[in-house]
């Protein structure tokens, strides 16, 4: 079965491209089911009205971020619908859930959602023994990881981490797609970051201006997702459903 992952969403601009566009791509690549990172739908964070705009684009599963608590209207809604995670290594209180199991017509499919702690000063659990907390729990073939961090060396050592106990795991946050795509020997698709979905002109999906001014050193603004025309990044994994070896991996980017 072929799995699509879509790297984050960013702002108005990367949800209009995935209205356009996201269900013609699931149809010439034939995909069985899509996960999409919308942690920065509404910019530093996403709301449910941009939760269910992504579910009519066709995103089957949405996954999130350090930026979760960005809009505090989400917070209801993680804990009605199944099929927005938020990372599970957050403190257990909060709302929602971070993994769940989905039906596909190629059996079940499980999606974990983790967050990193290198450079993420947020008091998040240990990424690495939430997950053998989760895979303890699971009993389906298919194991998907959306793993939202900063550091690519922590990136790189959950996934040796998890060879050979997983489908696929991508990394997400950092809005550049990197060139590492590869399967593990232990039968696991990975790249280090999915990209960015959202406006081409713009630094990692934000209006330019305001990230540039913080470098010059003025005082802190708000950063606001940039419009204009959108480019859809991502990954198509193709498992096998019978073992849950990820069997060819591809980048996606769509402009």
């Amino acid at each position: 079965m072929n799995i699509l992952a879509i790297g984050d969403v960013c702002g108005q601009a990367g949800i209009n491209v995935l209205s356009d566009k996201l269900r013609e791509i699931k149809k010439w690549a034939n995909i069985a089911f899509t996960v999409v990172n919308g942690e920065n739908a509404a910019g530093l964070g996403i709301a449910p009205i941009q939760a269910e705009a992504l579910f009519d684009a066709g995103a089957d599963v949405i996954t999130l971020g350090n930026h979760t608590w960005g809009i505090q209207k989400i917070n209801k809604f993680l804990d009605i619908n199944d099929y927005i995670l938020r990372p599970a290594n957050f403190a257990p209180q909060v709302p929602g859930r971070g993994w769940g199991v989905f039906e596909t017509e190629f059996g079940d499919v499980c999606v974990i959602n983790l967050v990193g702690t290198v450079d993420m000063p947020y008091g998040s659990g240990n990424p690495f023994f939430e997950a053998d907390k989760i895979l303890k729990q699971v009993e389906t073939n298919i194991i998907l990881v959306d793993f939202h961090a900063e550091a690519t060396s922590e990136k790189h050592g959950l996934a040796y981490y998890l060879n050979g106990r997983v489908s696929a795991l991508w990394g997400t946050h950092t809005h550049v797609q990197t060139s590492d795509i590869r399967i593990f020997d232990g039968g696991m698709g990975y790249i280090t970051d999915l990209g960015m979905t959202g406006a081409n002109d713009s630094i990692i999906g934000m209006n330019p201006a305001q990230p540039i001014s913080r470098f010059l050193g003025n005082p802190p603004q708000r950063f606001e997702p940039a419009d204009g025309p959108a480019r859809i990044e991502g990954a198509v994994f193709e498992i096998n459903p019978e073992t849950g070896k990820c069997e060819s991996v591809e980048t996606l980017r769509i402009t």
